[in-house]
């Protein structure tokens, strides 16, 4: 299926991503200065590309797919991962303020901003899983291959609309500088 291809390869950027914000946070926490670019970088990434790109092709395509396939969306997946989704804004929302507070000189503010960094890591770990090990085996039984390549289109014309042409590849360029510069010891 492509387009649950798609979303387990965009997990694997939101992966490397949380692994950057992991050492991050142990900076902060430490009271370590923070590259104000590589901040606000990260929090552009998680409400763009996590939020926007990849949570907007999950709740405005696949769900309702797999809505219209049977899945219930109240009291199963659907709904747990949604409610999931929404838990992640809250807590980018404290990131980002947390972020600002540090940022202006405020180094009391590097506790809350790894406290928040860690339990946004921890969501998204418990949440890609949930989605890679039951949620799109389950789109995989349950959608055809027309479904698949509508969702697939979808995707596409999600991304070309909302993020802009070339973003994607910005946000891995993103990622990649990231990595070499928290990642590689």
């Amino acid at each position: 299926m492509k387009a649950t291809e798609e979303l387990k390869q965009e997990h694997e950027g939101i992966a490397l991503m949380l692994r950057v914000m992991q050492a991050i946070a142990e900076k902060a926490g430490r009271g370590e200065t923070l590259e104000s670019a590589h901040l606000d970088g990260i929090i552009e990434f998680l409400t763009v590309f996590v939020d926007t790109c990849h949570h907007g092709k999950e709740e405005e395509f696949l769900f309702p797919a797999l809505e219209a396939a049977g899945v219930a969306s109240q009291n199963g997946p659907i709904g747990v991962l949604l409610a999931e989704h929404e838990s992640g804004r809250k807590l980018v929302a404290r990131l980002k303020a947390a972020w600002g507070r540090y940022g202006g000189g405020d180094r009391s503010a590097g506790a809350d901003l790894q406290q928040i960094a860690e339990a946004y890591v921890d969501l998204l770990h418990a949440h890609i899983t949930k989605e890679n090990t039951v949620l799109f085996p389950m789109a995989d039984a349950r959608l055809d291959a027309d479904t698949d390549a509508r969702l697939f289109e979808s995707f596409e014309k999600l991304e070309r609309e909302r993020i802009g042409v070339g973003t994607h590849e910005a946000f891995h360029t993103l990622l990649h500088n990231l990595r070499d510069t928290y990642l590689t010891a």
